[in-house]
């Protein structure tokens, strides 16, 4: 039986990367960090209502904006503008004798949705979610660093199936205020709707997605036009006890959008020199769309960007991560890119 006495836990957590430019059009280096501060807290304990609260700074350098022109975006801690901000607040309450729950709140949708344990060592920004969606929207969708306000339901409809929905505001923040974390209906904006799948075994998991926009959004050529959407399906398998292989497969609406198809991949390694150490593989492959191709007509037909990395997790509060990777056509460069990096996290947590 859960005791029924307030639990709160309180985490922070510091990345710092360094990011040079060793082949491409120019030869020049970044210094990127992300500090997270978060707050959980039970007041009635484990079966009553949750509240969650994350705080977030960034210093807001550019280095695939300013140095590389890639469109995936080589750094997942790379942001448009130096801010802190409110990140995530939401209150979770369970029901269904904790089988089903409903989140209220600032929501990142990619801290459930279109998401694998296994595609988290890598970092480029294309493995946390898919290319296919993080282009979409006015400001983006709802995820790092902007998230906007939501309604999550879940549901475990057995112990192997899992099944969750999200409506968000279409466009977090403010588009002409960067900084700011603003909640902001109405005017037009139209909600995304988001739906997702699970299926788990032992040793592996399934997702099947689909989201949409409710709005009206220009296409390549001008009008103005409904059914902004796309579907994804993403799988992870332990092909052994300290060996990981992940794909995704996605694909969005081209008439509005610059990447119609998105295919990742990756393995990882877990104990190649010390037990908690991890080697890892990977790939992001996005294809642009026929519309897009036809408004800018010597755009190539895809950018693809591979990633090989490796965690040293020197104690359980710090890690460095060297991490080297390659980008074939970047969206806004004319040369193929050679990208070598080290971060550095630091993180604890109490309860």
């Amino acid at each position: 039986m859960a005791e029924d006495r307030s639990r709160f836990e309180v985490g922070a957590a510091y990345s710092a990367d360094y990011w040079t430019i060793a082949r491409g059009e120019v030869h020049d280096s970044r210094y990127l960090d992300n500090l997270d501060l978060t707050l959980g807290w039970q007041p009635s304990g484990e079966d009553g209502p949750s509240v969650f609260l994350y705080g977030l700074y960034n210093n807001g350098a550019g280095f695939s904006s300013e140095l590389a022109g890639d469109a995936q975006v080589i750094s997942n801690i790379e942001t448009p503008v130096r801010a802190a901000r409110l990140y995530e607040a939401w209150v979770e309450q369970p029901f269904m004798q904790k089988r089903a729950s409903i989140k209220l709140g600032l929501y990142d949708l990619n801290s459930e949705f279109d998401a694998l344990e296994s595609a988290g060592l890598f970092i480029a920004s294309a493995h946390g979610i898919g290319t296919d969606i993080s282009q979409t929207g006015q400001n983006g969708p709802s995820i790092f660093p902007i998230t906007s306000l939501a309604a999550r339901f879940s549901v475990d409809l057995s112990d192997d199936i899992t099944t969750r929905f999200a409506v968000l505001d279409a466009v977090p923040g403010d588009v002409d205020h960067p900084k700011r974390t603003t909640i902001k209906l109405g005017g037009g904006e139209g909600a995304l709707m988001i739906g997702e799948l699970e299926y788990r075994t032992s040793a592996a998991k399934l997702l099947v997605g689909h989201w949409r926009y409710s709005a009206d959004f220009e296409t390549h050529d001008g009008s103005m036009r409904g059914g902004n959407a796309g579907t994804y399906i993403r799988g992870e398998w332990a092909a052994a006890d300290d060996t990981a292989v992940f794909a995704r497969l996605g694909q969005a609406e081209g008439r509005f959008n610059t990447f119609s198809r998105f295919y990742s991949g990756g393995i990882s390694h877990t104990g190649i020199w010390q037990a908690a150490d991890q080697v890892g593989l990977a790939i992001a492959w996005a294809e642009h769309s026929k519309g897009y191709q036809q408004a800018n007509p010597g755009a190539n037909r895809r950018e693809v960007a591979l990633e090989l990395t490796y965690k040293a997790n020197l104690t359980d509060w710090l890690s460095f991560q060297p991490d080297i990777q390659y980008v074939i056509n970047p969206l806004e460069g004319s040369q193929n890119v050679l990208a070598v990096g080290l971060r550095m996290t630091a993180e604890v947590s109490w309860n």
